[in-house]
This record gives C-alpha cells, sequence and structure tokens, in this order.
C-alpha cells in the first residue's frame, strides 16, 4: 500500500505583517471616524452604535471560525479562533487573574477608553489629537518591558526615536500642544489602551484572538449602554437616523477588522514591534486626507516620512529576526 505524503505545515502570517493590515484598517477608520463623529450623535452614542456592528461582526466570524475548525484547519477564519497554546489549561489559582484581566479588556479597552478617546477628539483639533493617540508606543514600551519583560532592542529604541519625531513634526511643535481637556481625554484613553496590550498579550496565551476580540468588543458595548443609561443618553441611540447608522455601520466593520487583525497580531508577535508598526496608520490617514482635499503637501510630509520610516524599521528587522529563528530551528 502507497503510503500517504505527509501533511504539510502551513505557514502562519507573521505578526509583524498582521500589524501592518491593522495599521492599514486603523489609517481608514480615522479618516472615516473624522466624518463620522460629527454626523450629529454625541460621541458616546456613535462609539456605542459602531461598537454594537463589531461585536455582530466579529461574532458571526468566530462562529464560522469554530465551525471550520471542527472540520479543517487553516482558513483565516479557523486560525482567528485557534492559538498555539490553546489546549493547556489554565490552572484554578490563576482563573481569577485571567477573569479580571478579561474583564479589564472588554470593559475599560472595550468601553470607556472609547468614551474618552471620542470625547477627546470632538472637542480637539485633529492633528494634536492624533498625536496624543500615537503616544500610545511610548505607553507600551515601558510596560511592556516592566510587565512582560520584552527587551528593547536598538531598532525598537530608533523606531520610537523616529515615530515620535514624526509625530512632533506632523502636529507643528511641542508648543502646538496644549493640556485643554479634549486632549487629556485622548492620552488618558492611550495609557489605558497600551495597559489593555500588556493584559492582552499575557492572555493571548491561553485563549484564542476571537476569544479576546469578542469579549472586547461584547463587554466593551454593553459597558457603553450601561454609561448611556446613567447619563440619560441611551434614548438618543434608538433614535439615531438612517444617515447616523450609515457612518455607525462603515466604522464598525472597520472596527471589527481593526480587532481581529489586532488580537492576530498580539498573539503572533510582541508588543512593542506590533505597537511601533501600528503607528504607520497616521500616513495612511494623511494620504486619504490628501485625496479628499482636507489637507496639502506641507512640512507635514516630513513627519509622516519619519514615521513611516519607523514603521519599516521594524517591520524588517522583525521579520529578519523571524527567519533567522525558522532557519535554526530547520538546522
Amino acid at each position: 500500500m502507497r503510503t500517504p505524503p505527509p501533511r504539510t505545515r502551513r505557514r502562519r502570517v507573521p505578526g509583524v505583517a498582521l500589524a501592518g493590515a491593522t495599521a492599514l484598517v486603523s489609517g481608514v477608520s480615522v479618516f472615516a471616524n473624522s466624518y463620522g463623529v460629527r454626523a450629529g450623535a454625541t460621541p458616546a452614542v456613535y462609539t456605542t452604535a459602531k461598537n454594537l456592528v463589531a461585536v455582530a461582526v466579529l461574532s458571526f466570524v468566530a462562529l464560522i471560525g469554530w465551525t471550520v475548525r471542527t472540520r479543517r484547519l487553516g482558513s483565516a477564519a479557523a486560525n482567528f479562533v485557534a492559538t498555539a497554546s490553546e489546549a493547556r489549561e489554565v490552572p484554578a489559582t490563576r482563573r481569577w487573574v485571567e477573569r479580571l484581566g478579561l474583564a479589564y479588556v472588554g470593559v475599560v479597552g472595550g468601553g470607556l477608553a472609547f468614551v474618552l478617546f471620542f470625547n477627546g477628539f470632538a472637542q480637539s483639533e485633529p492633528t494634536p489629537a492624533a498625536f496624543w493617540r500615537d503616544t500610545l508606543v511610548l505607553w507600551v514600551a515601558v510596560l511592556a518591558v516592566l510587565l512582560l519583560r520584552e527587551r528593547l532592542r536598538w531598532w525598537n529604541l530608533a523606531a520610537i526615536v523616529l515615530v515620535v519625531s514624526g509625530e512632533v513634526v506632523v502636529s507643528g511643535g511641542i508648543g502646538q500642544l496644549a493640556a485643554n481637556r479634549g486632549e487629556v481625554d485622548v492620552l488618558a484613553s492611550s495609557v489605558l489602551w497600551a495597559l489593555e496590550v500588556v493584559v492582552a498579550r499575557r492572555l493571548l496565551r491561553t485563549r484564542s484572538p476571537a476569544t479576546l476580540a469578542v469579549v472586547r468588543m461584547g463587554l466593551g458595548a454593553l459597558t457603553l449602554i450601561v454609561y448611556l443609561a446613567a447619563s440619560g443618553s441611551l434614548g438618543q441611540l434608538g433614535a439615531m437616523n438612517a444617515d447616523q447608522w450609515h457612518w455607525a455601520l462603515w466604522t464598525g466593520l472597520l472596527l471589527s477588522a481593526y480587532v481581529a487583525t489586532w488580537m492576530s497580531a498580539l498573539a503572533r508577535a510582541r508588543a512593542i514591534d506590533v505597537t511601533s508598526v501600528l503607528a504607520s496608520s497616521a500616513l495612511i490617514t494623511w494620504l486619504l486626507q490628501l485625496v479628499a482635499g482636507t489637507t496639502s503637501v506641507s512640512g507635514d510630509a516630513i513627519g509622516l516620512v519619519l514615521i513611516g520610516a519607523g514603521a519599516m524599521l521594524v517591520l524588517v528587522e522583525a521579520r529578519r529576526r523571524a527567519s533567522w529563528s525558522e532557519r535554526a530551528l530547520r538546522a
């Protein structure tokens, strides 16, 4: 009898490459949200609506992935619900820690941080708001070293310097940044999201990207609904008109793609690398604004080149190290 050939192992998409896809989605999303947040609904109501759309989309994709996984691995949906360490049982003494982490990812990362960000985004100028949002890479670098024991290599430091320098140039210099309420809210959301990145990276050792994505947006949407009810704004959610739901639908779809690729990237690459690549989303947003005629080629281009160079440095170096590791394992 002829022995069938061994099944070849599918090569997974590198985490930094998925982070590049996340940056692309994020850049488009920021551009679309700049219109959606001004469509008439309050920032909290608009955020809740688009997060509900994202919950529905992610739950549907996860359901497909779990169904496919029972039959055939290899599809994108199946990989989304699988992790290398998924079969490992979490010790009973640590389950409460994991549940606390999941609660933080959902309630804070998927709920309260969104309220802070969009409230601040609506009260600030786009450029300084984008600067404070992209300080995420600084907070993640500090927390990843302290809590995840990730090492800051020379190219990580160079990339962070390039990204932050680019953001300073784009914002018009440090003197253009003001400590007003809107910018403080955006900065606070960045710090909360940085801690979420670290918590999610730890949880992804035993949980699939799909689980974290659904928990993040599901608990987040529930938190936002409670927030609207407490502030007396829940009725505005049902009173949204067709135009407002139109923006919530499209930005919710973008949000679901963002969360899915973001969690998948964090499951496969270091938090520092993934966040550094994400900073290049500013370049995507600027290109879309250029096409739309809402910005022009000016001094911003220099800063955006610096941001792009920092992200590209991480992509190249992280991929090179991954290739070296693969060759060492085959040797």
